[in-house]
């Protein structure tokens, strides 16, 4: 609908002209303590409900937290939306998030949603959401140690059913060395498994992953960093590739903007496709054969030879990785701004060569609170793109959400909330997109 794409084009514009994004995953939100609450009205998929809801963001020094409390009303039955609170998860996704820390930190840790996760330089999961069906949110587990000469990265999508598993440790060997360069040269080594990728039936079909990587800086100095890296992984029992990168961060004057930017050139092997645990995952990781045909083929993927024919069979896709029987090259970029504190965008993305259909691209952007009249914050995904004007479609291979405000005063705003992500279908046994349209009378109050 003509609305939709009124939607992604302010997303789209609106980060394009900030810039586009953040290659080392990092970006965070501003750190305030702010009471956010409303009513309003919900549309899902075309049913109303009258909302009220409290989403205390509270940060006091490294640690923070946030709630999201939300009542969904029918405006036909009067009853609150049952499947909001049919099991103990439920309950338990009122703590949006608990953390200490931020990544990149020498200590960080964060349990709840998972929005842009990512481990190590990001060549297998990268802005990994583990919440991106609303009406099944997941309690994740994130903790980061930095000692100096070593360290780890650790990640697990749901504490009520171990699925994902990630971890990564690395090494710096010369760290007590006098250079002030070679000391961060480091070492790396990432295993990644789903324990249970078809989550939705009684049987288990693991997929296991593992990598290991270098890194060597550049330039360190006060105001501007940068080094060159390079990534081989492989799925057990299928292929591997390799990527070779490098990276720079610019403080910019005082400190007053902050850019970095990224450009990696990917080898892909047979039987191997890179960030495969990505923004789409838990979509992707146990669908419709059909569906993971199509996408697997806007990859470079072919089906001759394999016997597989597109149907609904539910499968994993770990399953269609026979399908890259070719070698590929592809490059992956990103692009990330911090202006003046007043706004942050990032960005990232990635297409495999004479590939058309094999763009995948990551967007957020976020004004400051402290911004007069208006409030506005943005995120996009979108895979699957050959032309331009494909990012102003909202499909099966979307995930948006958009809020933009006007405070009325310091303290209350008139706000419109538009999220388009997925649901799980049982009749059909499958993901289906969802569409939630939310104006409210808001209340934010900072402290």
């Amino acid at each position: 609908m003509r609305y939709r794409q009124i939607i992604i084009a302010i997303i789209v514009l609106a980060s394009c002209a900030a810039a586009l994004g953040q290659w080392q995953g990092n970006f965070t939100l501003e750190e305030e303590n702010q009471l956010d609450g409303g009513v309003g009205m919900t549309w899902i998929d075309g049913e109303a409900y009258y909302t009220i809801g409290i989403a205390p963001d509270l940060s006091f020094g490294k640690l923070g937290f946030g709630l999201n409390i939300q009542l969904l009303y029918n405006t036909e039955t009067g009853k609150i939306r049952t499947m909001d609170w049919n099991s103990p998860s439920d309950y338990a996704r009122l703590i949006r998030y608990i953390r200490y820390g931020h990544k990149g930190d020498p200590f960080y840790t964060q349990i709840g949603a998972l929005d842009r996760a990512r481990i190590g330089h990001g060549y297998l999961m990268n802005f990994y959401r583990n919440q991106i069906n609303y009406d099944e949110r997941k309690i994740g587990l994130i903790t980061d140690t930095d000692l100096g000469a070593f360290g780890f990265e650790s990640l697990t999508s749901n504490l009520g059913r171990f699925e994902i598993l990630a971890t990564r440790v690395y090494a710096r060997p010369i760290w007590n060395s006098r250079i002030p360069i070679l000391k961060h040269f480091a070492i790396g080594a990432t295993y990644i498994t789903d324990q249970d990728p078809d989550a939705h039936t009684a049987t288990s079909n693991e997929v296991s992953t593992w990598g290991i990587d270098i890194e060597l800086p550049l330039i360190r100095s006060m105001g501007f960093n940068s080094m060159i890296y390079a990534d081989h992984a492989s799925f057990v029992e299928y292929g591997s590739g390799q990527a070779l990168g490098i990276s720079a961060e610019f403080d910019g004057i005082l400190g007053l903007a902050k850019f970095g930017i990224a450009f990696e050139r990917r080898w892909m092997g047979a039987q191997f496709v890179p960030n495969f645990f990505g923004p789409f995952y838990e979509v992707h990781r146990f669908a419709p054969q059909d569906e993971l045909i199509n996408h697997f083929e806007s990859l470079g993927g072919d089906t001759t030879g394999l016997g597989l024919t597109p149907g609904s069979i539910m499968t994993t896709k770990h399953a269609m990785l026979p399908m890259m029987q070719q070698r590929r090259k592809g490059w992956y970029g990103g692009l990330y701004v911090d202006l003046l504190h007043i706004v942050k965008a990032v960005g990232t993305y990635q297409k495999i060569d004479d590939m058309p259909n094999s763009g995948e691209l990551h967007l957020d952007i976020l004004l400051s609170r402290s911004i007069p009249f208006i409030a506005a914050e943005a995120g996009y995904d979108k895979i699957g793109m050959d032309k331009l004007k494909e990012i102003f479609k909202l499909d099966e291979s979307s995930v948006a959400w958009l809020g933009l405000g006007y405070k009325i005063n310091p303290y209350m705003l008139i706000f419109v909330d538009y999220i388009w992500n997925f649901k799980w279908d049982e009749k059909s046994g499958r993901y289906k997109s969802q569409e939630r349209f939310q104006p409210r009378i808001a209340f934010r109050y900072n402290f």
